[in-house]
C-alpha cells in the first residue's frame, strides 16, 4: 500500500515589520531615507526643522516673501521626489536642501523681470540662531581660515555675487535674476571679486 502523500499549503513568509515611525529625534539622513520610503511624517519633520532657516536666508536674497514661500514649498516637493537619489555618504543634508532651495528661488525669479531685488536688510538676529548654524555647516569648508576672512572683507555687492555663483552654485543668468542686476553686471562684479580675493590671499 502506497503512503498517502502529505500535501501542505505553500509556505507563506511573514511580511517584514513596518519601519519605525519617524520622530523629531531622528537625524536628517534617517528622515530623508524615510521620505524615500514614502513616509510623509518624515517630510513634515524635515520641513519643521529646515523651513525657518531656509526662509531667513532666502529673504536675504529676495525681497518678496510670497516668492520665497513658493520656493520653499517647491523645495520640499523636490525633496519628496528626489529623496531616493540622496547619498548620505557624499552629501550633507543641509547643503543638499539649501542647494535645492537656492535653485528653486532662482527659477521662480526667471519670469519676474529685474524688479525683484535681493534684500540685505534682514539681520541675522531676526532670522534666528538655527540659520547661522545650518549655513555654517553648509559652507564649512569654504568660509573658514584665510578665504573666509577675505570674503568677509569684500563689499556687500561683490560678496553677494560670490555667494550666488560660487557658494550657491547658480549660473550667471540665475544670479542676475536673484540679485536684480543685469548679467553683465554679475560678470563684472564676479571678475572684480575674484581679483580682490587673489590680492587678499597673495
Amino acid at each position: 500500500m502506497r503512503p498517502f502523500p502529505l500535501r501542505l499549503p505553500p509556505h507563506r513568509r511573514r511580511p517584514p515589520p513596518p519601519p519605525p515611525a519617524p520622530g523629531d529625534g531622528d537625524g536628517d539622513h534617517e528622515l530623508i531615507e524615510a521620505v524615500a520610503a514614502g513616509q510623509v511624517e518624515a517630510l513634515r519633520i524635515l520641513h519643521r526643522r529646515h523651513a525657518p532657516w531656509l526662509r531667513g536666508r532666502l529673504l536675504r536674497r529676495c525681497s518678496d516673501p510670497d516668492l520665497v514661500d513658493d520656493a520653499i514649498q517647491d523645495t520640499f516637493v523636490a525633496v519628496w521626489r528626489g529623496a531616493a537619489r540622496y547619498s548620505p555618504q557624499g552629501d550633507d543634508a543641509a547643503a543638499w536642501i539649501w542647494t535645492i532651495a537656492a535653485r528653486r528661488l532662482a527659477s521662480a525669479l526667471r519670469g519676474r523681470g529685474g524688479n525683484w531685488i535681493a534684500s540685505a536688510s534682514v539681520p541675522d538676529a531676526d532670522i534666528g540662531s538655527p540659520v547661522a548654524s545650518a549655513e555654517d555647516s553648509v559652507l564649512l569648508g569654504i568660509e573658514h581660515g584665510d578665504l573666509g576672512a577675505a570674503l568677509a572683507r569684500l563689499s556687500p555687492e561683490l560678496r553677494a555675487v560670490i555667494q550666488a555663483t560660487v557658494l550657491d552654485g547658480l549660473t550667471v543668468r540665475e544670479a542676475s535674476r536673484l540679485l536684480g542686476v543685469p548679467e553683465g553686471t554679475v560678470k563684472t562684479r564676479l571678475m572684480r571679486a575674484k581679483a580682490r580675493l587673489r590680492e587678499e590671499l597673495a
